[in-house]
Formats: structure tokens, C-alpha cells, sequence
């Protein structure tokens, strides 16, 4: 097994809550496994252990080196059945396709009627909840058993099997034409960002109008509305339309309000959803209605029947918290901000294995986005560091654009400048080699390199220059995305006036209510 396989296993095993670990041993006890088979010897070792020592594993067990990698296959195997078995992560496409399995194994066993009974049991539960692939497959097999077992009502049972299928097939082909422009464009949002120039938005624009499948509203199910709000989303967010942003994440949670078992059925598409709702409020700086979704997001972090499983918990904490702070941004209050952040970072060690890099990179933003705000600029650094210098993100080349910049501003306002200039370099080419060299990117970086040269009594007019300067790209259909990373803005009017960031921030937050 090679070690990717190896830490699979151990990344498994401390996965497992202590109820889980608990089915596991009466599952194998079930198999008639004592307590000295060797798949259950090499779990209560791993179970105990930081790290895969495979000397420890030789030395405290009854395996041999020849006989560890089927055993570490088995317990891997064994697992993951008895997780399969486990109330919590019973989901009802999974159970779906456990009845599946019982009609297979009573067709196998020559019991069609029983099969079949299965079957269409299972057909109904599967539409409810808009499963119409697995419906399909499910009818599929139905039309396989009635070639073998013959009856009476052969005739419109052929037919009915006939029209339910073409029709799942014609859904299932507008479903999944649908899912693969959602796909795209938030592919297309998680690597690039926000549509940078007059070529990025044409290019969006082209390749959305051209995948958009025709449809008709009335004959649209549960699923293919889904897919479609959430690709116009994605959409709405690459062109910095965040009035449409809003008004599709709406129509995305009402489709879950609208149909309640939906939001059990699917709890990772709801809370998704509930999410960029609240992100397009923060953008649109609709501070009244921001809080009120937000405080439903965080009731909704209590319901036992929503938050079932790891997955699910992972989740509302990247949501509940990546808008927490965002709170904070919205209110300027960076300084109750900071109690957020000290929690945060606590709980960041709990869940860190479990949210993917591109996610982490963007709380390490927000978290030096506050240190910035309340003058900790030491701690500021030390947060885009871990952007910078991480060399694996191969998504979201705008935030590591924007890291880079705003590490630049932190260095000269802890008075790091002894190697601002050779910063200033790096970071120029590396804007220049990720196409992201801009107007308002340009204006700081020329500001930034002729600070060196401005004496103390002149400043300030450098300041109200580049403000000045800045405050006409404000609203430029490209220009405009850089505001939404770095609030440079708010930063030259705290050395114009001589107050803190959080002030400036705090008193318009004031105006916008």
C-alpha cells in the first residue's frame, strides 16, 4: 500500500467518532472476529496512534511484513461496511441504493415478485426526493424482470415502463447539461475569480449563453431548477452582478423553503445555498438583511436532522464563520472582530484536515484582512505568509495576487522597509506573470515605490493623490473587483485623517445602515 493509501487508512480511523468506533467493534464481533484477528489487532494500534509506524505495527501485533497490506486493505474494507451501517450517515440517496441492492439479490435469488415489489417502492422515494438517475436506473431494471417473469398486465406495464423512461432519460439529459455549466463556471470563479478585463467577461459571457440548454420553467424539476440558479450564480458572481448573485442564491434557498424534505435530502446543496445568499447581502452591503440570514445559518448549525455527519458539520463551520467575519467587515467593528478570530484559529486546528487548501487560504485572508484593521500588522503578515508561500494552490490566483499586495501595505506600516523595494519587484513580476497588472494594482505599487523619496511634510498630499487617483476606478466595471479584496480606500482615508482603519470603516458602516 503506498503511503498516500497508508495515511487514508489512518486519516479513517481518527475520523471515526466514539459511537462509530463503537459499532465497529460490535460489527466485527458480528462476523465472528475475536479480539485477536489481525484486521482488528492493526485498528486498536492505529486507533491509539498519531502517526503509521509500521515497525510499532510488526513489533505489537501478530502480523507479519507479507501478510500488512491485505491486512490494512481488509480493515480499510471492514470500515468502511460498517460505516455504511451507521444511523448518522444514512442518507436517502444511500439508502436508495440499498434497496437497490435487496432487489438485486431477490432477483438474483428468482424472486421477482419481491424484486419488483422492492422496486417500485423504491421508484416512488427516489422521485420524491428528485433522484431521476437513480430512477431511471431503477426502471431499467424493472424492464429487465419483466423480460423473465411475465404477467397479465405485461401489455401497459411494457408501455408505462416505455414513456417513464424516455421521460426520466429526456430530464436526465437537461439535468446533467445543466450541472456541467454550474460545474464550469464555478470552476471558472474558484481559479480565476471575479472577470478581470473586457476578454474574461466575453469569454464567460460566450461560453455561458452557448452551454445554456433551452428549457422551459413550468416543466422544470427540483433538480434541473437547482443546477440552473446555481449556474446563473456562479455566473452573476464572475461579472460582479451581485444584484443577480442575490436574486439567484433567493431563488436557490426558496427552492429548499418551498420544498421542506429537500433541505434533509440534500443538507450540503441548502447550506450552500443559505451561503451565498448571505455572501451576495455582504456585497451588496444590505447590513439588516445580512444579519437576519446569518442568525437563521447559525439556528440552522442546532438542527440534529440538517447536521448529520462530518461533512455536513465542516460545513456550517466554513459558513457559519467565513460570515462571521465578514460581520465584522461590514459593521468596521475590527476590534470585537478580533474575539471571533482568537476562536477561529482554535477551531481551525479541529477542522483543518477537512477543508480543502483553496478554503483555508481564504480564512487565512479574512483572519490578516482583521489584524490589518486593528494594527496588528506583524500578525497581518504572518497570515498572508501562509498564502504566499504556499506553492500547491493552484485555485484562486486572485487571492494570492491580492496577499502579495496587501503584505506590501503591512510591511510599510510596521515599518518593514528595509527590503519594501526588493517586495515591490517580486511582486510586480509575479502580478505581470498572473496577468493581473491593473490600473489600481499599478497605482500602488508605483505609490509604494516612491515612498522612499517623499519627505515626511509631503505625505500626506501623496496620499489625497493616490486616493484621488483611486476614487475614479471606483466604480470601473474591472477596477471596481479590486475594492472588493483590499479596502485601500478606507486605508488612505486613515492616514488622511490621521485615524485608525477600523474608525473609517466603523463611520461608514454607520452611513450604509
Amino acid at each position: 500500500m503506498p503511503n498516500s493509501n497508508k495515511k487514508q487508512l489512518l486519516d479513517l480511523i481518527h475520523s471515526l467518532s466514539k459511537a462509530e468506533k463503537r459499532q465497529f467493534k460490535i460489527y466485527t464481533s458480528r462476523l465472528g472476529s475475536n479480539d485477536n484477528s489481525k484486521f482488528v489487532q492493526l485498528f486498536n494500534l492505529l486507533e491509539k496512534s498519531k502517526s503509521y509506524n509500521e515497525t510499532k505495527i510488526l513489533s505489537k501485533t501478530d502480523i507479519s511484513k507479507k501478510q500488512l497490506p491485505n491486512v490494512r486493505g481488509h480493515l480499510y474494507q471492514q470500515l468502511l461496511k460498517s460505516l455504511r451501517l451507521s444511523p448518522q450517515l444514512q442518507t436517502t440517496p444511500l439508502q436508495i441504493r440499498e434497496q437497490l441492492d435487496f432487489a438485486t439479490i431477490l432477483y438474483n435469488k428468482g424472486l421477482y415478485r419481491q424484486s419488483l415489489g422492492i422496486l417500485e417502492k423504491v421508484k416512488k422515494i427516489a422521485l420524491e426526493v428528485d433522484e431521476k438517475t437513480m430512477a431511471y436506473e431503477i426502471v431499467e431494471f424493472e424492464k429487465v424482470i419483466e423480460t423473465q417473469y411475465i404477467t397479465r398486465s405485461l401489455e401497459s406495464r411494457a408501455d408505462n415502463l416505455a414513456i417513464s423512461a424516455r421521460d426520466l432519460s429526456i430530464q436526465n439529459v437537461l439535468t446533467s447539461k445543466l450541472s456541467n455549466l454550474s460545474l464550469q463556471a464555478y470552476s471558472f470563479l474558484l481559479k480565476n475569480g471575479y472577470a478581470k478585463n473586457e476578454s474574461d467577461y466575453l469569454k464567460t459571457k460566450e461560453y455561458f449563453e452557448y452551454h445554456l440548454p433551452s428549457y422551459k420553467n413550468e416543466y422544470l424539476g427540483f433538480r434541473e431548477k437547482l443546477f440552473l440558479y446555481m449556474a446563473r450564480l456562479y455566473y452573476a458572481l464572475i461579472i460582479q452582478d451581485f444584484t443577480s448573485g442575490y436574486r439567484y442564491s433567493t431563488k436557490w434557498v426558496e427552492l429548499f423553503e418551498e420544498n421542506s424534505k429537500m433541505k434533509h435530502a440534500y443538507p450540503v446543496h441548502y447550506l450552500k445555498g443559505k451561503n451565498y445568499l448571505i455572501e451576495s447581502l455582504f456585497y451588496l452591503r444590505y447590513h439588516s438583511k445580512f444579519i437576519s440570514h446569518l442568525e437563521e445559518l447559525e439556528t440552522a448549525s442546532f438542527d440534529d436532522k440538517l447536521i448529520t455527519n462530518e461533512n455536513t458539520r465542516t460545513l456550517v463551520f466554513l459558513y457559519t464563520r467565513y460570515n462571521q467575519i465578514n460581520r465584522h467587515f461590514l459593521s468596521g467593528d475590527f476590534v470585537e472582530g478580533l474575539k471571533d478570530i482568537h476562536r477561529i484559529e482554535n477551531e481551525l486546528k479541529e477542522f483543518q484536515t477537512k477543508i480543502d487548501p483553496h478554503h483555508l487560504m481564504v480564512f487565512y485572508y479574512k483572519i490578516a484582512c482583521i489584524y490589518f484593521g486593528t494594527g496588528n500588522h506583524k500578525a497581518c503578515i504572518y497570515n498572508l505568509d501562509i498564502i504566499v508561500n504556499n506553492k500547491e494552490l493552484e485555485m484562486r490566483q486572485d487571492l494570492l495576487c491580492y496577499s502579495r499586495l496587501l503584505k506590501l501595505i503591512a510591511h510599510f506600516e510596521d515599518g518593514q522597509d528595509q527590503n519594501l523595494e526588493e517586495l515591490i519587484k517580486a511582486t510586480f513580476k509575479f502580478l505581470i506573470k498572473m496577468d493581473d497588472m491593473h490600473q489600481v494594482q499599478a497605482e500602488i505599487m508605483v505609490f509604494l515605490k516612491k515612498l522612499k523619496n517623499i519627505l515626511p511634510s509631503e505625505l500626506t498630499a501623496a496620499f489625497k493623490e493616490l486616493h484621488h487617483n483611486l476614487k475614479q476606478l471606483e466604480n470601473h466595471p474591472y477596477e471596481k473587483r479590486s475594492f472588493l479584496y483590499l479596502d485601500i480606500i478606507s486605508w488612505l482615508e486613515s492616514k488622511i485623517q490621521g485615524k485608525g482603519i477600523h474608525l473609517i470603516m466603523k463611520e461608514k458602516a454607520k452611513n450604509l445602515r
